[in-house]
Order: structure tokens, then C-alpha cells, then sequence
């Protein structure tokens, strides 16, 4: 649906990459600019995940791109990104708030260089403010916009990185956005997202509830069973009498009693179940941890109750409902094999391919210099001159190495 849109990536880490893959699947030609040793997420991992010698964490937001590797602190270097970027429709980046301004290749220098150009910027916090220029991470993130205080337990991080899947696909939205508005117009515009504004909007209901309430930190403390602060019990987490977890979710409180056929449940059927949250939420673990959980599913289920099993990452990979939507795909790395996410939306009917794995260093420098112009005597030049570096390209001259022996 994108073919014929171009983007530029200045992007590394997960917030940016996400963004620009979500682009990719659909069509457009991403352009990632990689350091001469490679993006960091090429290097790390998490939990040391690595298919032969490629990263996992690289796998998971970078597929459907060409990458190309440049020395961007080189006048060379800056000349390759400034003659893609005046090819291109977008130029995407992560970096913290002035890193490009000091490589000549900010906001400012390409839109007078580009007027019509869409310059999307990824960050932190924003790129004004007083919180401009501190790191922003994931789990920082979920910690200051409150999605730590209020996940129960006193204080419970999400185990998985949110905030920067959410940023990157509010910022592919706004990408997107600026997109039609550049064809209908011909005019650019400057995109700005956040991980602080994404971890916020994440919690559009409970935020707006609890300010426009005027509620205290008070209401965070609840029953350990309940998942959050504002829905009503049984809203959270139970176990069976085979110690398996279930999800029970907004039920009729008569209608679960009977479910459930438990005179405690039934004692508090004309409750209020928001006001009593936590004595309802006893109750209900008392009456699920009588059922093993195939007993528990029968009575839930007769009734049409809103539950489910709490499934692990293992229990994912065999669900059905996944396997029909296309949700994973095995690809091979080398001679490996990853198992990746698919684009998560299909477009009629069909599941974005996957097309290309620039799963090297500058994969795809030589092809992308020579859309350039570039010849085959100075691609060999820029590379002599540690300007580029990438798949096929080699140092002609020979150095020796000393070897120092303590």
C-alpha cells in the first residue's frame, strides 16, 4: 500500500525501529543508516538471544529494510545520508534531542535543504522541556507516568517493553498522517512523539478517571487478586484448586454466583461490586479455588461468564487462534531459524510478507550507493576510507597488526 513512499531511518534501539517496520510491512522502502560496526541492537539481546550471530532483539523491528552503513561524522559520510534524504519522502530518528543537529542533518538543515520533507523525531520525553535531554528507557517510562503504581503489588512493572511498541506505532500513525497531508499539499511537516506521552496515552481510561475524579494514590491499594484500581471486582487474577491462574473479568454478580453455585458469591450478589472490591475479590478466590481449572471452564463457560486461562509465552506459540491469525512466522537466519511477529493488521485478508532481512552489517550498502550513482572505483574509495562499510565490501590495503604479548 506504501510502494512509492521512501524513508529515511536514523533509528536504533526498539521505539524508532518499530515504527519504521510498521511502515516497511506496508510497502514503503525504509532506508536504515546504520554505524559502520552496526546499530546497537545488533549487539545486544535480551536474555543473550542470538540466532547464529544475529540478535534477536535487531530480528524483532527491522525486517522489511535495507540498511546501509555510514560513517555519519565524515563530510563524506553526511554527503550519502543528505543525497537519500533528498530522495526520500520522511527521515525518521531516535536520537536523543541535538545529536543530529550536530551532524548537520536536524530538523532545521534538511527541511531548508527539503522544504516538503516530513521529519519525524522519536525520544524520550520530547525534545523540549525540562525533562529534554534526561534518558528514557522503557521501565523509566512506565515508572514515571504511573503505570508502576498502579499495576498493584505496590509497585509492578509490565514485563515487556510497552512503551516503546506503543511510541513506535503512534509514531507510524503520525507518520502516516503527515503522509496523505504531503500528498494532498506538498507541504512537509515536523512529526514529535515520546515514550513519556505514549506511556501516558496507554492509560487513557484509568488517567482520565482517577484526575477527572479527583482521586488520591489511595486508590491503588486494593485485594492482591485485582488487576487494576478502577473496574469493579472480580476484575483480576485467581488460581484453581490445581494451582492454575484464570482471568475473571466484569460478570454479572448473580448470574456468577450461580455460576459458580457458592453461597459467598451469593451473599454479596446485591453488593457494590466496586465499593467492596476487595471483600468480593476474596470471595471470589475462595469459591474459583474449589474447581481445578477443566471443572472451573465448564461451570464459567454455561453460563457464558467472561474469563481465561492465563496463558505463558509456550502456551502462545501452540494457540489456535494465533496459528489462524497468522501471528508467527519462522524465517530462516543462516543456518538457523527465528520465529518472528507478523504485522499485526491484515489488509484484505493477507498477511504483509516478509521481504527482506538485512540480517549483515550494511546489508545493503553496495546496492544503495549505486541507486546513488555511485560507481564501482569510489564505492572501493569510500570504503578504503572507512566512510561505508557493509556486505561484499572489503579494504583493499593490506595492514599488518603488531602483537604485543604481556
Amino acid at each position: 500500500m506504501l510502494e512509492g513512499m521512501r524513508i529515511v531511518s536514523f533509528c536504533h534501539y526498539l521505539q524508532g525501529p518499530a515504527s519504521t517496520q510498521y511502515l516497511a510491512d506496508m510497502g514503503a522502502d525504509v532506508i536504515k543508516i546504520e554505524a559502520r560496526d552496526g546499530a546497537y541492537e545488533r549487539h545486544w539481546s535480551g536474555a543473550g538471544v542470538f540466532i547464529e550471530d544475529v540478535s534477536a532483539f535487531f530480528l524483532c523491528a527491522n525486517r522489511n529494510k535495507r540498511v546501509i552503513a555510514l560513517d555519519l561524522k565524515s563530510e563524506q559520510g553526511r554527503d550519502i545520508a543528505l543525497k537519500l534524504i533528498d530522495q526520500a519522502d520522511a527521515v525518521v530518528e531516535n536520537f536523543r534531542p541535538g545529536v543530529l543537529d550536530r551532524l548537520g542533518l536536524g530538523y532545521e538543515a534538511v527541511k531548508a535543504r527539503k522544504p516538503g520533507i516530513i521529519y519525524a523525531s522519536a525520544s524520550g520525553f520530547g525534545g523540549s522541556g525540562p525533562m529534554r535531554d534526561k534518558p528514557g528507557q522503557d521501565l523509566m517510562i512506565q515508572a514515571r507516568t504511573g503505570l508502576v503504581a498502579a499495576s498493584g503489588g505496590g509497585a509492578t512493572a509490565v514485563g515487556a517493553a510497552i512503551c516503546d511498541q506503543h511510541g513506535g506505532a503512534l509514531l507510524a500513525m503520525g507518520i502516516l498522517g503527515a503522509y496523505v497531508k504531503r500528498m494532498k499539499t506538498g507541504e512537509g511537516t515536523r512529526v514529535e512523539g515520546n515514550l513519556f506521552n505514549a506511556g501516558i496515552d496507554l492509560q487513557a481510561e484509568a488517567i482520565t478517571n482517577y484526575l477527572t475524579a479527583e482521586k488520591s494514590a489511595a486508590v491503588f491499594e486494593r485485594d492482591a487478586h485485582l488487576s487494576t484500581w478502577f473496574h469493579q471486582a472480580p476484575y483480576g487474577i485467581y488460581r484453581t484448586a490445581d494451582d492454575r491462574a484464570v482471568a475473571i473479568s466484569l460478570n454479572s454478580p448473580a448470574v456468577f454466583a450461580e455460576a459458580l453455585d457458592d453461597d459467598g458469591l451469593r451473599a454479596l450478589a446485591d453488593c457494590n461490586p466496586y465499593e467492596q472490591r476487595d471483600a468480593y475479590a476474596r470471595a471470589t478466590a475462595a469459591a474459583v479455588q474449589r474447581y481445578s481449572l477443566d471443572a472451573l471452564a465448564v461451570a464459567l463457560d454455561a453460563k457464558a461468564m467472561w474469563w481465561a486461562p492465563v496463558h505463558d509465552y509456550s502456551d502462545l506459540r501452540d494457540d489456535a487462534q494465533a496459528k489462524h491469525n497468522r501471528v508467527f512466522e519462522t524465517v530462516d537466519i543462516k543456518s538457523g531459524k527465528a520465529t518472528l511477529i507478523n504485522h499485526p493488521l491484515r489488509y484484505d485478508g493477507e498477511v504483509p510478507a516478509v521481504r527482506h532481512l538485512a540480517i549483515e552489517i550494511g546489508h545493503d550498502t553496495r546496492q544503495i550507493l549505486e541507486e546513488l550513482g555511485y560507481q564501482g572505483d569510489q564505492i572501493q574509495s569510500l570504503t578504503d576510507a572507512g566512510v561505508v562499510a557493509g556486505r561484499g565490501l572489503a579494504h583493499t590495503t593490506q595492514t599488518t597488526q603488531a602483537t604485543v604479548s604481556a
